[in-house]
C-alpha cells in the first residue's frame, strides 16, 4: 500500500508527467517505451527507486513498469520530493512511499517500505538504499541481483564500500557514462542552479560576484553559466590541475578564506563536507546568498552559523535568514539542500532524457547479466551509452560524420 500525504493532486502530478513525456522532449525514453512494451525485459522482476521525485523521475518509473517491472519508489531528499508527482503515480498503480517535507524518522520509514518487497534491481540516487541493505534491511537484499548509481556522492560512498570489501552486489556507475555526466552534471546543473536562484530570490546576477566551491563537472556547469549571465566569477578548489583549468576557462581562483570577503553568492557543489564554515561566515558581506548544489547538505555548515546567530527567519519561501550577532544577515536558500530541485524544477526533461535513458539502459543490462557478475563497481558498456547518444542526435537532427574504410585501417595501424 502506498504511503502519500494528499490523493487529490493527482490531476496536477498527472499534466506534469504528461508535459514531460511529449517525445520532443525526451525522445530516447519515448524509443525506449516503444521498446520495452512490446519486449516486456523486465517481466518478474521488482525494481525499488530512490531518486529525487519530480515529473521526469515519474517517465522514468513508469518507462520500467512498461518493461514489465514491479516497481516501487520514493524520494532521495525530504525537500526535492513533489507532492502531485507522488499523487500521480499512486493514481496510476505504482507503489509509493514518499511526501515533501518528510522528517528523518519518515524519510528512513519511506525507504525501508520501498524495499520491503525484495527488490531484485535498485536505482540509487547518493546511496541510501545501498546502505540499507548493508544494514538494517540486509534481510531484503536476499533477492539482489544488482543496481544502478546517479550521482557522484553515491560514488564516492560505494568506492569507499569497494575499497573496504563492504560491497555484496554489483552496481553501475551511471553517473560516469558520458550522457550522463557530460550533460546532466554540466548542462543539467548549470541551467536548474541558476533557474532556482534567480525564480527564488528575484537578485539580478550581472554584476555580483558569484563564488562556486568546486570546478567538476557540475561547477564548471554553474560558472559557465554564472559568467553568461554577467557575473564575476570566482572559483574555489583544492585539486591544482582543476584550479589551472578553472584560471585558463577564464575564471578567478581564490581560496575560500579570501572568496568569503568578496562574494554575493556562494554555489557549493563538491560532493564534500564544512566547505563554508564559520571563518567564512565571519568575514561575508550582509546579506550575501549561499546555496549548496551537491547531494548533501553538509557543504554549508549550518550548525556553525546557527551558534553565530541570535535567529533564523525564513524570509521568502526556500530563504532562510541567519541574523548573526553583530547585525549582519546571511542568508541560506533551500535549507542547504540541493538547490535547483528543492526550489526549483530540477535539470531540463531534454537533459534527463539522456540520464534516464542510461539507468533504464543499465537496468536492463543488470538484468540481463547481473547474475553473472562478482559483487563490485561496474562501469557502463560503452555500446549503451554509444546507443543512447546516437538516439538523441537522430531525435535533434543533427549529422555524424563516420570513417571510411580507409581511415579506419588508418587509425589501426602503426603508421610505418
Amino acid at each position: 500500500m502506498s504511503l502519500v500525504r494528499d490523493k487529490s493532486l493527482a490531476p496536477l502530478g498527472l499534466k506534469k508527467i504528461n508535459w514531460v513525456r511529449e517525445k520532443e522532449f525526451m525522445p530516447v525514453l519515448a524509443q525506449l517505451e516503444k521498446e520495452f512494451v512490446s519486449e516486456k525485459p523486465f517481466a518478474g522482476l521488482k525494481i525499488a527507486m530512490s531518486i529525487h521525485l519530480e515529473a521526469k523521475t515519474a517517465y522514468l518509473a513508469l518507462l520500467l513498469r512498461s518493461g514489465g517491472a514491479d516497481v516501487a519508489i520514493t524520494g532521495s531528499n525530504t525537500l526535492s520530493t513533489k507532492d502531485e508527482i507522488c499523487a500521480a503515480l499512486d493514481s496510476l498503480g505504482i507503489n509509493i512511499y514518499a511526501w515533501h517535507g518528510a522528517t528523518e524518522e519518515e524519510y528512513v520509514r519511506h525507504l525501508k517500505e520501498t524495499l520491503a518487497f525484495k527488490p531484485n534491481i535498485i536505482i540509487d540516487d547518493g546511496g541510501d538504499l545501498v546502505s540499507l541493505l548493508h544494514g538494517e534491511c540486509a534481510e531484503y537484499a536476499t533477492e539482489m541481483i544488482g543496481g544502478c548509481e546517479e550521482t557522484t556522492t553515491g560514488l564516492l560512498r560505494l568506492r569507499a564500500r569497494v575499497r573496504e570489501g563492504r560491497l555484496n552486489f554489483p552496481m553501475m556507475a551511471v553517473n560516469d557514462a558520458n550522457c550522463k555526466h557530460l550533460f546532466d552534471n554540466v548542462h543539467g546543473t548549470g541551467q536548474s542552479v541558476w533557474d532556482a536562484i534567480m525564480y527564488t530570490t528575484n537578485v539580478q546576477v550581472t554584476g555580483k560576484v558569484v563564488v562556486v566551491a568546486g570546478y567538476g563537472f557540475c561547477s564548471r556547469g554553474i560558472a559557465t553559466r554564472a559568467k553568461g549571465l554577467g557575473a564575476r566569477v570566482i572559483v574555489t578548489e583544492i585539486n591544482p590541475f582543476k584550479c589551472l583549468e578553472a584560471a585558463m576557462d577564464g575564471f578567478e581562483v581564490l581560496k575560500m578564506d579570501d572568496a568569503a570577503k568578496v562574494g554575493d553568492i556562494f554555489i557549493s557543489s563538491t560532493g564534500c563536507r564544512d566547505v563554508i564554515t564559520a571563518r567564512h561566515f565571519k568575514v561575508m558581506k550582509n546579506n550575501v546568498l549561499l546555496a549548496n548544489a551537491g547531494h548533501f547538505d553538509i557543504e554549508v555548515n549550518k550548525v556553525d552559523l546557527a551558534e553565530m546567530s541570535d535567529r533564523i527567519e525564513e524570509r521568502k519561501p526556500y530563504i532562510d535568514g541567519y541574523y548573526l550577532k553583530d547585525g549582519r544577515v546571511i542568508n541560506v536558500l533551500a535549507d542547504g539542500k540541493l538547490v535547483n530541485i528543492v526550489a526549483g524544477n530540477g535539470h531540463p526533461a531534454d537533459i534527463m532524457d539522456l540520464s534516464f535513458a542510461i539507468q533504464a539502459l543499465s537496468a536492463l543490462y543488470v538484468a540481463r547479466r547481473g547474475k553473472d557478475l562478482t559483487p563490485g563497481l561496474y562501469d557502463i558498456p560503452e555500446d549503451i551509452d554509444y546507443r543512447v547518444a546516437i538516439i538523441k542526435l537522430t531525435a535533434m537532427g543533427l549529422g555524424l560524420d563516420e570513417l571510411t574504410p580507409e581511415q579506419k585501417a588508418y587509425l589501426d595501424s602503426t603508421g610505418e
